[in-house]
C-alpha cells in the first residue's frame, strides 16, 4: 500500500507529460476593453512536440510589478485551454490588445523545441497596452530557455531572467510599474521572492524556482504511470490523487468483512472464524486522530447449543453520534437503524454522518473520512482509505498495512498466535452483557468441529462452479467456500451458508463483477421483495429517483436488492414509492400526477410542479340540516359520512339501556311482544297469547299430544277458550278389552286404566278333549267315567287342578247274593254288601299328589288314612235328666313321619314332611254339647268342607 511512482492526475489513463492548468478569467485593461487574438502574418501553425505528447502553446501570462522597486513578481501560467472570453492562440499567432498612453515594459520569452531548428521555430507575441516597447531577445542554452524582463520606470531600468524548462518560444509584454491595469484574480497572487533558492507553485502542476540574480526557473511536474501493486486481501488496488493534486498513485483500500456465524476477513485478507457472544472492537485507531471514532460488533449465540454466534448489531461511533444497525429478526435481512438510541428513518444525514439504503444493505458513510460501513443482518463490511488509516487500525479487523503478519495484534501491541485468541481480547463494556468484561481471562471457545464427517452442502459447491466463475480471477473463492461448509455442518437448519454466497457475491460486485446466484439455490437463498418492487442481483448503489434523475451518476459498482420495475423509478430516497411519472407523493404514499386534485387527511390538495409540490387547504363541508334527538333513549352521535369521510354526519342513535320501561313477565301460554313506535327509541311491551295449550306448567303446541293421565288420550286443539285465551285440550278415554275366554274374568289392575283377564277357575281338559271348568273347591266326575274325579283348589290365589282315579278292589260278582250287587257311593266300584252295611275302622291307602304352599309332589304319593264306623250313640238319662253321649272315632294308633320332594312353580324344590298312618282303631272322644262354640266349629268345618269332600270322594276308592 506504499505509494509507488507518481502518475498524472487522470488515473489510470495515460496523460501528457506536461501538467495542465486552469485558465483564470480574461483580463482587461483599465479602459475595460478585453483582449482579442490576432494572427501574425507569416507565422506558422505547426505545434511543437515532446517525445510523445503535444505541448500546448502558452497563451496567457500575467506580470505584476512590485511597487517601489524595479523588480517584478512574476506568475507565469501555461494552460491547455483558454477559458471564458480568452481564446487559444495557435502557434504563430499573436494576442494583442488596444494600446494606451501608459508606460510599458516588455518581456520577451523565447523557447526552442528540442534542438534548435531554424526551419520551424514557432513563436507568439502577447501585446498589452503600451506607449513604448523594447523587445529584448532571449538566449537559450540547450533546451532551457531564458526570459529577460526589461522594465522602464522613469529613468531607471532593471531586468531579470526567467528560465523555463519547456521547449516553446513566447514573447511577453508587461505593464510598467506605474500603469493602471487590472488582471483579475491573478492580480493578488503570492509575490515571488527573487533571492536565495526558494520555490513555489505557480498554477496547477507548474513549479517556479528562484535561481539567482533575478533568474526564475519554471518546471512543469512530469507524472509517469506507476506500476500496479498486489493487494494481500486479493482485491484490486485503487488509484488515489497525490496531495499536490498533480499525479496519482495506487493504494490497497482497508476492506474488512464478516458473515455467517461469524467468519472474518481482515483488512489485509486474513480469514478466521470466531464464536464469541460479547461486544467487540472491529476497528479503532491506534493513534487517535478522529474524536470518538470506532466500529464495534455485538454477537450472540444463534443456536440452542450455544456453540456458534452470529452478528446482531453493528455499531459505528463518530464524534457525537452513535449509529446502531440491529437485526430485527435473527438470520434475516430485516435491519433497523438508531442514532443515539433513537430510531431514525432513512436516508439520514447529520453532523457529517450519512445513512442510507443500498440494495439489501444499510450503509453508514462518513464523507470526511472517505469510509463506509454496510450491514444487512447476515454480513457486514468496513471500507476505509489507506491514505487516512494505513498502519493506524486495530481490533478484530486487524492492522491495515497490506501485511497479514500483524493482523492478530492484541491491545497491548503483541501478536497473538491466531486471530481466534486475538478476537477474545477486544471485548468492550456492554451493560446488556454483564458476563462480558474487558480484562477477564477469555474462556476457551467451544469446539465446532463436527463429531462425524459432514457432507458439504450443494449450495456451497456453487462457489466453485460456473455460477461464480466470472469472479474467480478477481476474488479467490476458497475462504468463502470453507466458511460455507463450516456453517452447513455446524448449523444445518439455519441456512447460514447463504451468507457466504452473499458476501462473496457482494465482494465480486465491489470488484465490478455481478453474479446473479440466488436462482441457483432451489429457493433456499431466495429473497422476497415487497409489493411494487422486483429483485435484481445487479442494481445501482443509489437508485435513481425523481429528485436525483438529472444528476450524473458515475459509479459503476452495483449491489443486489429490491428495485423499482423497469419503466418506473423511486420517487425519492426517503419515499419508498415507485412511480411512472415524477409527480407528487403525499403522506398517503400514493403517486399523483401534476395537476391532479385529491383529498387526503381532510385537506383538499393539488399536485403542482415546482418546489412545494403538493398544496393543500382545509376541506370545506356542505351545510347539514339541524336535527334534534328528543324522546326517551335517543342521543346525538357523530359518524362517518360514507360519501365524504371528512364531513361527519350528526344522527340520532338509540340506546335502549336508557329506557325505563321494564319487560313484563308473562304467564304460561303468553309471550312478550314489543314494538317501537315510529320516531321513538324505547319499545312498548304487552303479553299476547302464543296459541298453545297449558297443562301442569307446560305448554303444548296445537295438534300435539297432552298427557293428562294414562287412562285418557288428550290432544291440544286449535280451539281457543275465550275467557283464558288459551287453546282447549280435548280428551277421550283409553279403549279397554271387555272379553275374556272361559275361566277368565276381567279384574281391575292397580295403576292401570283397563282391567286384565285373570283366571278365576280351573280349566281341565278331559280324556275325550272336552273342556271342564271348575270353580275353586269344586270337583266333578268325568262325564264319561265316574272313576275319574276332577277337582280345583285355590291355594294362596293360585288355582291348582287335580285329576283322581278311583281304583276299585277286586270284585267277584258270583260271590254276591243275587240282588245285592250295587255301586258304592263313588259311583265307580261295585260291591255285594248292602249299601248301608257298616265298615269296621281300619287303615285305608290311596295315591295322590301332595300340595303344600303352592308346591306339588312330582309323582303320586301313597298316603294312608283311618276310616270306618265306631260305636257312637246319644241316650236320655232319666237319672241325670239329660242326654248321655258316647262318642267313639276311628283314629290312628300308630304313625310314622315320611318326607317327599315338592316342585314349586318358580322351579325350586323343597323337602316336605307328612304323616303316614300305620294302624287305626276306634277311640273314645269327648262329645261336645251344642252351644256357643258350635257356630265357630261349624265355620271351621264349612271352610274345610270342600277339601274334605274331595278327599272323601277319593277315599271311597277303598270301599
Amino acid at each position: 500500500a506504499t505509494p509507488p511512482t507518481k502518475s498524472p492526475t487522470a488515473p489510470p489513463e495515460e496523460t501528457p507529460t506536461t501538467a495542465s492548468t486552469t485558465m483564470p478569467p480574461s483580463s482587461t485593461t483599465s479602459s475595460g476593453t478585453p483582449w482579442t487574438t490576432t494572427t501574425v502574418p507569416g507565422s506558422t501553425t505547426s505545434t511543437p512536440t515532446t517525445s510523445s505528447t503535444s505541448v500546448p502553446t502558452p497563451t496567457y501570462t500575467t506580470i505584476i510589478p512590485s511597487p517601489g522597486t524595479s523588480a517584478f513578481w512574476a506568475v507565469i501560467c501555461f494552460p491547455f485551454f483558454l477559458k471564458q472570453t480568452t481564446k487559444t492562440t495557435p502557434p504563430g499567432h499573436t494576442l494583442s490588445t488596444p494600446t494606451t498612453s501608459a508606460t510599458l515594459s516588455t518581456i520577451t520569452v523565447t523557447t526552442t523545441s528540442g534542438p534548435s531548428s531554424p526551419q520551424s521555430t514557432p513563436s507568439s507575441t502577447v501585446s498589452v497596452p503600451s506607449v513604448s516597447t523594447s523587445p529584448t531577445p532571449v538566449t537559450t542554452s540547450g533546451t532551457t530557455p531564458t526570459v529577460a524582463f526589461t522594465t522602464t520606470s522613469g529613468t531607471t531600468s532593471s531586468s531579470f531572467t526567467i528560465s523555463i524548462a519547456t521547449t516553446t518560444s513566447t514573447t511577453v509584454e508587461t505593464l510598467s510599474p506605474g500603469s493602471a491595469s487590472t488582471s483579475g484574480p491573478n492580480a493578488t497572487s503570492t509575490a515571488v521572492t527573487t533571492t536565495g533558492s526558494e520555490s513555489w507553485w505557480l498554477c496547477n502542476c507548474t513549479k517556479a524556482i528562484c535561481i539567482e540574480d533575478n533568474i526564475v526557473q519554471v518546471i512543469p511536474i512530469i507524472c509517469n504511470p506507476p506500476p500496479k501493486p498486489t493487494c494481500t486481501n486479493g482485491l484490486s488496488p485503487v488509484p488515489v490523487i497525490d496531495e499536490d493534486g498533480c499525479c496519482w498513485h495506487w493504494e490497497c483500500d482497508c476492506y474488512c468483512t464478516g458473515w455467517g456465524d461469524p467468519h472474518y476477513m481482515t483488512f489485509d485478507g486474513l480469514y478466521y472464524s470466531y464464536q464469541g457472544n460479547c461486544t467487540y472492537v472491529l476497528v479503532e485507531e491506534i493513534n487517535k486522530k478522529v474524536d470518538n471514532f470506532g466500529v464495534y460488533i455485538d454477537n450472540y449465540h444463534c443456536d440452542a447449543r450455544d456453540v456458534v454466534s452470529c452478528p446482531r448489531t453493528l455499531i459505528v461511533r463518530h464524534e457525537t453520534q452513535e449509529v446502531r444497525m440491529t437485526t430485527v429478526k435473527p438470520n434475516t435481512l430485516q435491519v433497523e437503524v438508531t442514532v443515539n438510541n433513537q430510531l431514525v428513518a432513512l436516508p439520514y444525514k447529520k453532523f457529517g454522518v450519512s445513512i442510507y439504503e443500498s440494495g439489501i444493505n444499510r450503509v453508514v458513510e462518513i464523507p470526511e473520512l472517505k469510509m463506509n460501513v454496510t450491514y444487512n443482518g447476515l454480513s457486514f463490511s468496513v471500507r476505509m482509505p489507506y491514505s487516512l488509516f494505513g498502519n493506524n487500525t486495530q481490533g478484530q479487523c486487524g492492522t491495515c498495512n497490506n501485511n497479514t503478519a500483524d493482523d492478530c495484534m492484541l491491545p497491548d501491541g503483541n501478536i497473538a498466535e491466531n486471530c481466534e485468541t486475538m478476537a477474545d481480547h477486544w471485548q468492550v463494556v456492554d451493560p446488556s452483557k454483564p458476563q462480558c468484561s474487558p480484562g477477564l481471562v477469555p474462556t476457551g471457545s467451544p469446539s465446532t468441529t463436527p463429531t462425524e464427517p459432514c457432507k458439504e452442502s450443494s449450495i456451497c459447491k456453487l462457489l466453485l462452479e460456473s455460477v461464480f466463475k466470472p469472479c474467480h480471477e478477481f476474488v479467490q473463492p476458497e475462504k468463502y467456500y470453507a466458511a460455507c461448509v463450516f456453517d452447513s455442518c455446524i448449523l444445518p437448519d439455519l441456512d447460514l451458508e447463504c451468507s457466504s454466497l452473499q458476501i462473496y457475491a457482494a465482494t465480486c460486485a465491489d470488484q465490478g463483477v455481478c453474479i446473479d446466484w440466488r436462482g441457483h439455490t432451489d429457493g433456499v437463498c431466495s429473497h422476497e421483495c415487497p409489493p411494487g418492487k422486483e429483485y435484481r442481483a445487479c442494481g445501482p448503489i443509489k437508485e435513481t429517483t425523481c429528485k436525483s434523475s438529472h444528476q450524473n451518476e458515475t459509479s459503476t459498482k452495483q449491489v443486489e436488492g429490491c428495485f423499482c420495475p423497469n419503466g418506473t423509478m423511486l420517487y425519492d430516497s426517503g419515499v419508498d414509492v415507485c412511480v411512472k411519472t415524477c409527480g407528487c407523493v403525499g403522506v398517503d404514499m400514493i403517486p399523483r400526477e401534476f395537476g391532479e386534485k385529491f383529498t387526503v387527511d381532510c385537506q383538499d390538495c393539488i399536485c403542482l410542479e415546482g418546489e412545494h409540490g403538493i398544496i393543500c387547504q382545509p376541506h370545506v363541508c356542505g351545510e347539514q340540516n339541524k336535527i334534534t334527538c328528543d324522546g326517551e333513549g335517543l342521543y346525538e352521535v357523530t359518524e362517518v359520512n360514507p360519501e365524504d369521510s371528512c364531513c361527519p354526519l350528526v344522527t340520532c342513535k338509540c340506546n335502549t339501556s336508557l329506557c325505563t320501561a321494564k319487560v313484563p313477565k308473562c304467564s304460561l301460554g303468553f309471550e312478550v311482544h314489543s314494538y317501537i313506535p315510529s320516531g321513538q327509541c324505547c319499545p312498548v311491551y304487552q303479553c299476547v297469547p302464543k296459541g298453545v295449550c297449558v297443562h301442569q306448567s307446560a305448554e303444548f303446541l296445537p295438534n300435539s299430544s297432552v298427557y293428562v293421565d294414562k287412562c285418557q288420550n288428550c290432544v291440544c286443539t286449535n280451539e281457543v277458550n275465550i275467557s283464558t285465551q288459551l287453546n282447549i285440550i280435548s280428551c277421550e278415554p283409553v279403549p279397554c278389552n271387555t272379553y275374556c275366554k272361559p275361566g277368565f274374568e276381567i279384574k281391575p289392575v292397580k295403576g292401570e286404566c283397563c282391567g286384565r283377564c285373570v283366571q278365576t277357575k280351573c280349566i281341565i281338559n278331559t280324556a275325550n278333549s272336552a273342556e271342564l271348568i271348575l270353580s275353586p273347591g269344586e270337583f266333578k266326575n268325568d262325564p264319561t267315567n265316574n272313576c275319574t274325579i276332577y277337582s280345583c283348589v285355590d291355594v294362596h290365589d293360585q288355582l291348582i287342578s287335580s285329576t283322581s282315579e278311583i281304583t276299585c278292589p277286586a270284585f267277584n260278582e258270583e260271590s254276591c247274593k243275587p240282588g245285592t250287587i250295587a255301586f258304592l257311593p263313588n259311583g265307580c266300584c261295585k260291591t255285594c254288601a248292602p249299601v248301608d252295611s257298616r265298615t269296621p275302622c281300619s287303615v285305608r291307602q290311596r295315591e295322590d299328589f301332595i300340595v303344600h304352599k303352592g308346591c306339588r309332589s312330582v309323582d303320586r304319593v301313597v298316603m294312608t288314612e283311618c276310616e270306618g264306623t265306631c260305636g257312637t250313640f246319644a241316650l236320655y238319662s232319666a237319672e241325670a235328666n239329660s242326654m248321655d253321649h258316647s262318642c267313639s272315632c276311628c283314629r290312628e294308633t300308630a304313625t310314622t313321619e315320611k318326607q317327599v320332594v315338592l316342585k314349586c312353580p318358580n322351579g325350586h324344590s323343597i323337602s316336605h314332611k307328612y304323616m303316614y298312618v300305620e294302624s287305626c282303631s276306634c277311640q273314645d272322644t269327648e262329645c261336645r254339647i251344642p252351644g256357643s262354640n258350635e257356630s265357630h266349629s261349624r265355620e271351621e268345618h264349612d271352610q274345610a268342607s270342600s277339601l274334605n269332600r274331595i278327599k272323601r270322594a277319593i277315599s271311597l276308592t277303598s270301599k
